[in-house]
């Protein structure tokens, strides 16, 4: 039996199909070894809290933290610690700056920032106020992910000695490093601290376009400086603020002048109390019609009223006699006065 050989046909090569390339192609998620050898500025801050912050206050902490793609987190620090505790955390985390949130009484929010390589220091501890997250304020501005801040700084901040130490802290600190591994090569926002009220106002700027066009994107909030150390988190005390008032001793002055007001309302009643009269009605005209309810001695007395206000009325002149004696007197005082004139005017044409 011979064997059917079927010719097979041999089958065509797939093309491949020629896709366009694109335009902007999407970034690798690390940097290439190049770049990482370009890094040469090696900031990293430690950014974590200890416990007893608010909610609030940890949202603005979670937004820092989005803004700062060179921190490293940390869990949240007993409270049973000292704050000299932070520059060996900093040392094991190979951090050289470090960001401390501290809350106090569920209401108040301090933060710590300081240059923890080698615990040289300086640092600056500053209350926080009028706190306005991201997530709250819905601004129409956005920026990317991990870019670089440009960071703006008023004019105060090149005057005073305390405000020229705390720039140089805050640009080595919230500055994004260039060609960082986690960062983006694009500048697109920018940081403004403003000192204004002796106090330093953090706003967050979307750029739109080079002509200055900008759009907020947050968060915001209010630095209120408290005192600056020589060392990190220790050492001699450098400056302190004259003008701060804690809002603990705040709280305490509002509810003393809340306690003025009681006392005050107290005296009056007091006072009111002591000189209120025992009869209301001492000193009012013929008081005695209200002494007898007889109606018939009411009306006696009621006439005797009556006539002697005639007598009274019928001594007094009446207004047309007064009147006529008026005329009278003026009538003679022009004519005496018209008699006086003939009279000179008599001599002076004897004379003549």
């Amino acid at each position: 039996m011979g064997r059917k050989f079927q010719n097979k046909k041999k089958k065509a090569a797939p093309q491949l199909e020629i896709v366009p390339l694109d335009e902007n192609p999407p970034l690798p998620p690390q940097r290439s070894s190049d770049e990482v050898e370009k890094w040469v500025n090696k900031q990293r801050v430690l950014v974590f809290s200890a416990r007893g912050i608010s909610h609030r206050d940890r949202h603005l902490m979670k937004d820092i933290k989005t803004l700062m793609p060179h921190h490293r987190p940390e869990s949240k620090m007993e409270r049973s610690k000292t704050l000299s505790v932070v520059n060996e955390m900093c040392e094991m985390k190979h951090c050289n700056k470090a960001m401390l949130f501290e809350g106090r009484r569920k209401r108040d929010l301090y933060m710590w920032v300081s240059n923890t390589s080698g615990s040289t220091g300086p640092s600056a501890k500053f209350l926080i106020e009028n706190i306005h997250t991201m997530a709250e304020l819905k601004m129409t501005g956005n920026c990317l992910r991990g870019s670089r801040p440009l960071l703006s700084f008023d004019s105060k901040f090149d005057e005073l000695p305390h405000l020229k130490l705390l720039k140089e802290l805050f640009v080595q600190t919230f500055a994004v490093p260039n060609h960082h591994p986690k960062s983006q090569p694009f500048v697109d926002h920018v940081f403004t601290f403003t000192y204004l009220d002796n106090r330093i106002w953090f706003r967050n700027f979307q750029i739109l376009s080079e002509d200055g066009g900008l759009s907020e994107v947050g968060p915001r909030y209010v630095m209120n400086p408290v005192k600056i150390f020589d060392g990190s988190f220790t050492g001699k005390t450098i400056w302190e603020n004259p003008d701060y008032v804690s809002p603990a001793k705040q709280r305490q002055l509002l509810k003393k002048s809340a306690k003025d007001k009681y006392v005050n309302r107290v005296e009056q009643k007091v006072k009111h109390e002591a000189t209120r009269p025992v009869r209301a009605y001492d000193g009012v005209e013929n008081e005695e019609l209200f002494e007898d309810d007889d109606p018939v001695e009411t009306a006696k007395i009621l006439a005797a009223i009556a006539k002697k206000k005639k007598e009274e009325a019928a001594k007094q002149t009446p207004k047309s006699a007064l009147t006529k004696k008026i005329k009278e007197k003026q009538l003679k005082a022009i004519k005496e006065v018209i008699d006086r004139k003939k009279a000179r005017t008599i001599k002076r044409a004897k004379k003549v």
